[in-house]
């Protein structure tokens, strides 16, 4: 017996945290060593991510159930990987890739194979005895993750529509990442208050457990936080970051943005969010524009003061990342794993951002899975921040907490990523 060998790979459906269908995947070595992963999948998707692969049967659960992936987890992917060595990750992405042979992953499903890749890194992290953190290490761990909480939501709450998605605290200037949570969660605490005088009601619960917003101008978003930071006395231990998330009120037919009830071009919005940028303490603005306008991330990370980093605008894709840096559109990369599929091409795209010296944001997805491997994989390949969602709900609060317990599995060594670009602003001095 091969003890590293893989003897079994199983797949079941579960239910993800907006009550949506998920696969689930276990992979199990000849000693006994399991790796057990779910796929997120997202609520707001770029349209360049790999196909999630679900079965389109109205009668069952919507059309959202996922058994088409696990008969394909029976068919073909256990039969492929039952054997190899569970250490061998590189050759178990390559074999999944291999059976997929699409660019998107739609033959097999890229939740399919994103279950399964994680699934065996866990079950390799679980054979050598190892945290998975530090199994998947790109190398010495020197500093632990920033998180980056969404404290209040886009969308429409109150009759009114805010439509940037995310607005976003980064505690910065402390000395551990409890020292984070506490400035990010006190916060929390003060913005729900002031809303509350704002709007002269309750606040309301948005869409991603933020505080929904209360107003569709943005300056009133970043008043209130600026108003709640200084009242809980953290003016030097805060900035902000935001997901405009802009393809979510794109108009293709017109080639416009529809920004508080009037269409707006591509240059008014870059306008908009420099101003922005320039009123507040604002780190990093995730997908200023349209997932496809290269040009414009070109032009908006010329002429914004913080960092244009993508997300559904670079998928986790090394293609789409470097055509990105080439011409100089983004100064980061929001990472979240399924978009691309496996581990092996996530590690890859993470490096090639990092050997061009950007900003690596981890992200989980909203509504995902409990068991998300993102914020061992932020730890793992020192990304600066981790989007951590708002304090409150399972699946975001969980990355906080595994955040504290990695801290102290790392005996306090490492402090937060203080971000550079996050440095300088003189309200905050």
């Amino acid at each position: 017996m091969y003890a590293n060998k893989i003897s079994s790979v199983k797949a079941r459906q579960l239910i993800d945290c907006n009550g949506r269908p998920v696969i689930e995947v276990d992979v199990i070595t000849e000693d006994g060593s399991l790796g057990r992963s779910g796929a997120s999948t997202g609520t707001s998707v770029g349209k360049n991510e790999s196909v999630v692969l679900r079965d389109g049967d109205p009668k069952l659960f919507a059309g959202l159930s996922v058994f088409k992936a696990i008969e394909n987890i029976k068919e073909y992917i256990e039969p492929a990987l039952v054997g190899m060595d569970v250490t061998d990750q590189k050759g178990i992405d390559q074999r999944l890739l291999e059976l997929d042979g699409t660019p998107n992953k739609e033959k097999l499903g890229g939740n399919t194979i994103n279950a399964a890749s994680f699934a065996a890194a866990r079950a390799g992290a679980a054979y050598t005895r190892q945290p998975f953190y530090r199994y998947m290490a790109l190398g010495e761990i020197k500093t632990h993750f920033a998180p980056a909480l969404n404290l209040i939501n886009g969308g429409t709450y109150y009759g009114i529509t805010q439509p940037f998605q995310e607005f976003m605290l980064i505690p910065r200037n402390v000395d551990t990442f409890m020292e984070a949570v506490q400035v990010g969660v006190e916060v929390f605490y003060k913005v729900g208050e002031l809303i509350e005088k704002y709007r002269k009601q309750p606040a309301i619960t948005g869409n991603y457990c933020g505080y929904g917003a209360p107003s569709d101008d943005p300056s009133v978003i970043f008043d209130i936080l600026m108003e709640a930071v200084a009242q809980t006395g953290y003016q030097n231990k805060a900035c902000f970051a935001m997901d405009c998330a802009a393809s979510e009120f794109y108009d293709e037919q017109k080639g416009l943005y529809l920004y508080r009830g009037k269409y707006a071009d591509r240059d008014e919005i870059i306008t908009i969010l420099s101003g922005l940028c320039t009123k507040y303490p604002i780190g990093f603005v995730e997908d200023a524009l349209e997932e496809e306008d290269f040009e414009g991330f070109r032009l908006a990370s010329q002429r914004i003061e913080a960092a244009v980093i993508g997300d559904d605008f670079l998928c986790t894709s090394i293609e789409r990342a470097k055509k990105a840096v080439n011409i100089g559109a983004v100064k980061g990369m929001i990472v979240k794993p399924n978009q691309v599929g496996t581990l092996t091409e996530t590690l890859d795209t993470v490096q090639f951002m990092k050997d061009n010296g950007l900003l690596i944001v981890a992200s989980g997805r909203a509504g995902g899975v409990l068991d998300d491997p993102t914020t061992d994989l932020a730890v793992a390949v020192g990304a600066q921040m981790l989007k951590t969602g708002a304090p409150r709900s399972g699946e975001r609060v969980i990355s906080l907490n595994d955040g504290i317990r990695i801290e102290e599995e790392l005996d306090f060594k490492v402090k937060p990523f203080n971000v550079s670009v996050l440095e300088g602003f003189s309200r905050f001095d």
